[in-house]
């Protein structure tokens, strides 16, 4: 927020809460670490890989320097400025023009710059990945779906180029489930729609569902457009890149919804079924799109879906907002509580473009505010009933994306004493605050 005076008027004073909730005790906290098997590709190899990728794409037709436009998202995907450039050098080796394009849909505040911007807040710059990027937030309509006849959007820039490489990591969606969730396909339709073809989509899939749209619309662009094939990328628990594929046009569909199996076991998640207190070090649209992931909250900001019922997570208190969001606060709504400098980041302008375009007001509704960690833990404690401090649940992790390690109260510490796939790394101590506020994450 831009206004001082209105954000102190919407936290709540330490002294209220402590004494509107009494006397609180805290529970001692450890650290854990999960222990999971993976397999990264090296980051020297990366863009190597990226490169090898396009050699499994259909440019047969794609005449000699014909230009190819290369969509890049507003996640934030590990090793992404080293894919593209792969991809980009691919392309270059093989005669052709690329481009990078912004295929985010209305991210970056539904402007060309804003969308600029984000990419480059991920570290994809023409700088970084050798080649020019075109931004632009015009679209051309390109027809209309069998079912519903809904107007299907298409970036300018990329509708004029001679080819289309979609570059994303494929993974469960935040919003749904389906055969196709988010990856090469979403892209397509979302992305590279831009703002006007993302919110048509939105209002759409109330009526239709994202997992009958998605296919659908897909498979038109596909049709209509030259889609030479995408890189698709897999991450693995640790959220490091584990496969980069190159994806033909005709395997579209079907390779990415075997992609998706592939990530879903890979989807780093809680290891408590139950928990009183969970603590989010930071939220973001680099994290997830609605910035907490709802796959791992279970709580899910999209209206026509169901809120899933286990795991349960009593109180959610979320503390600060990522960079790279540019103030982006969607998915606020999912936390129970929020730290002052969460609010402090907030440009309201730019999570309600993004929340009216998804169609989910729920993602943007402010929970209450407090000035400090101690408030924060005092509320969240004082309101999940009658406990004590030694059979507390407690977790803070960093965000949704980064779950390896956690803080973890001693109840939680004790149990992990007991599992094969928990270690613990420190033993239990009061919780260590610093001007009220919670201290570095380990």
């Amino acid at each position: 927020m831009t206004d001082d005076e209105t954000t102190t008027d919407l936290v709540i004073p330490d002294d209220r809460v402590f004494e509107t909730c009494g006397p609180t005790e805290f529970p001692r906290v450890g650290v854990i670490e999960q222990q999971w098997e993976t397999d990264p590709i090296p980051e020297p190899q990366i863009a190597a890989e990226a490169s090898t990728a396009v050699e499994e794409l259909d440019l047969e037709d794609v005449p000699a320097g014909g230009e190819v436009a290369v969509g890049a998202g507003s996640r934030g995907i590990a090793n992404v400025p080293e894919i593209v450039r792969g991809v980009v050098e691919g392309l270059s080796d093989r005669g052709y023009e690329p481009f990078v394009f912004p295929a985010m849909g209305s991210h970056g505040g539904a402007s060309a710059e804003g969308q600029r911007e984000k990419l480059a807040a991920l570290g994809v710059t023409e700088e970084t990945v050798g080649c020019e990027i075109r931004a632009t937030m015009e679209t051309e309509i390109i027809g209309e779906t069998e079912d519903h006849e809904v107007a299907v959007h298409a970036d300018a820039n990329a509708a004029a180029a001679d080819a289309i490489v979609p570059v994303n990591r494929v993974k469960p969606h935040t919003d749904f489930d389906g055969d196709v969730e988010s990856g090469l396909s979403k892209m397509l339709v979302i992305g590279m729609g831009k703002q006007k073809g993302a919110q048509t989509a939105h209002r759409w899939a109330l009526d239709w569902s994202f997992r009958n749209m998605l296919p659908e619309i897909a498979s038109l662009i596909i049709d209509r457009l030259p889609v030479v094939g995408g890189v698709a990328i897999v991450e693995d628990l640790h959220d490091d890149t584990t496969i980069i594929e190159g994806v033909p046009p005709e395997g579209f569909l079907s390779r990415e919804a075997e992609l998706l199996e592939i990530a879903y076991k890979q989807l780093p998640t809680l290891p408590f079924d139950e928990l009183d207190v969970l603590v989010l070090d930071q939220m973001g649209k680099d994290i997830s799109g609605p910035g907490m992931d709802p796959n791992v909250l279970h709580r899910r900001p999209y209206e026509p879906e169901p809120i899933l019922e286990r795991p349960r997570y009593t109180r959610v208190y979320t503390r600060s907002l990522t960079e790279p969001s540019h103030g982006n606060t969607v998915g606020i709504g999912l936390a129970d509580l929020i730290h002052a400098d969460l609010l402090d980041a907030m440009e309201p302008e730019k999570g309600f473009t993004n929340a009216v375009t998804a169609s989910t007001l729920r993602g943007i509704r402010t929970p209450t505010t407090v000035a400090t960690d101690r408030a924060g833990l005092t509320v969240c404690l004082s309101t999940i009933g009658v406990s004590d401090p030694e059979s507390v649940r407690l977790v803070r992790a960093r965000d949704t994306m980064h779950l390896g390690t956690l803080v973890a109260s001693e109840a939680l510490v004790e149990e992990a004493r007991e599992r094969e796939d928990l270690r613990v790394v420190a033993e239990p101590e009061p919780i260590d605050f610093e001007n009220d506020d919670l201290t570095q994450f380990p």
